[in-house]
């Protein structure tokens, strides 16, 4: 293995791998350096794949109860989560074992072990074994060494122990109640997955709304509809205080302030999910002369994905803006690619990553998904802008499945009738919401999208009545 390289790859993770890929088919020497215990990344082992496989078993333990509803008798019903947790691990062993046979194929160098910048072209790796630490030049590097869950001083919360993300993936017991600290992404998947299973929930949100950034009337739709459920209690806009453990029952109790008054959740357990941070504080990075946000830890990046130094780029969460694994790893491409051509491997132009199209979904039920821009992102680039929507209450595919939560969102240029965005909350809303990011892509017009033929009954052409009346807005 040498010790000089074209190319170095700092986390084997989705972007990361990305990275490594993508400068070996430009020819560059490349090596992937990570310290973590198991390869695989986060979307793998600790993210994407094991929440869905969780949340896929809960979905269909709520459809079983539901079964009453749709002239069916399923008789008694049980869960195991010992069992969930079983076939989450087996789908999520196979998974990760495909992404390090990738890592290991030979087509360039796995390097195990941490490293730290001791320059701006060179690094200093401590082995995972304990054997000594050795130095690796290289001419263009990407940090791409993910986020670690955030732990936030909250007044009783270390004593009384908690929960992460990490530990409901693997809880093969699931206590009768828990408090969900958080309304993110993670948070609510996992409060979902709880509620589904049967268990009592209480979310308990700082922001003033549930998924921090989203247009308000999607964030409300679903609060609506989870708080309906009579094993779920929402709140938002809180200030945490404390909390206190009751040493003869074993309960937690979260105290917080909302709207100017004290209040407090109990259950036997709690869900830390407060979010993520970037996973750069082992990185030296001074010493290379990286761009890191004071605050949070962030790799600040160009839109060529370079790090502030013209030959150390960087992808995924560690820099952002949208931890979501597509992007992390069309970043990582972007990195790559700028690299070789920079280095003389390829005759071509560099790139430049562009977020028009950025996508977003969230797994809860109903689910969540964003696509281009929001309402309120519309609103505040200058444009005049027309907005439509349409309830799935009145939609007949989604009456018959008797899924009738949510609606679907288009938002329009007025001038030009370009689509400029959508959302929808709602049945199979992660994938209704990709014949919108087909239709952005290409820049479609509301008239134009009215050519699409739509076949009936189906949920897809609930689309059909935003975009209708987007020209009738015009």
């Amino acid at each position: 293995m040498s010790n000089s390289y074209d190319f170095i790859v700092l986390g084997g993770g989705s972007g990361g791998y990305a990275a490594a890929r993508t400068a070996h088919e430009h020819g560059l020497k490349t090596a992937v350096i990570d310290g973590a215990e198991t390869l695989g990344g986060l979307c793998i082992l600790r993210g994407c794949m094991p929440s869905k496989s969780l949340i896929a078993s809960s979905n269909l333990y709520r459809s079983m109860r539901r079964a009453g509803e749709f002239g069916l008798r399923s008789g008694e019903t049980e869960v195991h989560p010992a069992e969930i947790v079983a076939r989450k691990r087996k789908l999520i062993g196979e998974f990760a074992d495909y992404r390090q046979e990738q890592l290991k194929d030979g087509r360039f160098d796995l390097i195990r072990g941490t490293a730290a910048f001791t320059g701006s072209n060179s690094l200093q790796v401590t082995p995972i074994d304990g054997s000594e630490p050795f130095e690796v030049e290289f001419r263009a590097a990407t940090v791409a060494t993910g986020s670690v869950i955030t732990r936030l001083p909250i007044e009783g919360l270390e004593e009384a122990g908690y929960w992460t993300s990490d530990d409901i993936l693997e809880a093969e017991e699931i206590p009768d109640s828990m408090i969900v600290l958080g309304g993110g992404a993670i948070a609510l998947e996992m409060a979902c997955y709880l509620e589904g299973l049967g268990k009592e929930v209480a979310v308990i949100q700082r922001s003033p709304q549930l998924i921090r950034g989203s247009d308000l009337d999607i964030a409300k739709a679903l609060e609506s509809a989870i708080s309906e459920r009579d094993n779920m209690t929402v709140f938002t806009g809180t200030a945490l205080k404390r909390v206190e453990t009751d040493s003869s029952s074993g309960l937690k109790t979260v105290y917080f302030d909302q709207n100017g008054e004290e209040k407090s959740a109990s259950a036997h357990q709690i869900l830390q999910a407060l979010g993520r941070k970037p996973n750069s504080a082992g990185l030296n990075s001074e010493a290379a002369g990286l761009a890191i946000e004071e605050r949070s830890g962030r790799v600040i990046c160009s839109s060529d994905q370079r790090a502030g130094v013209q030959h150390i780029f960087a992808a995924g969460d560690i820099c952002g803006p949208h931890e979501i694994v597509h992007i992390a790893i069309e970043q990582g491409e972007i990195a790559a690619h700028n690299a070789a051509a920079m280095l003389g491997f390829i005759d071509e132009a560099e790139k430049e990553i562009d977020y028009r199209l950025k996508l977003y979904g969230i797994f809860t039920n109903p689910e969540v998904a964003m696509v281009g821009m929001s309402e309120n992102e519309a609103r505040e680039s200058g444009r005049n802008i027309n907005v439509a929507t349409y309830p799935f209450d009145d939609h007949g595919k989604s009456m018959v499945m008797g899924e009738t939560h949510g609606f679907v969102k288009m938002i329009g240029d007025a001038e030009t009738e370009e689509i400029l965005g959508a959302s929808v909350i709602g049945p199979h809303a992660t994938e209704l919401i990709h014949e919108l990011v087909v239709a952005l892509y290409f820049c479609a017009t509301a008239s134009e999208f009215m050519k699409i033929p739509h076949y009936h009954p189906t949920l897809s052409e609930i689309w059909t009545y935003p975009a209708e009346d987007l020209l009738i807005s015009g």
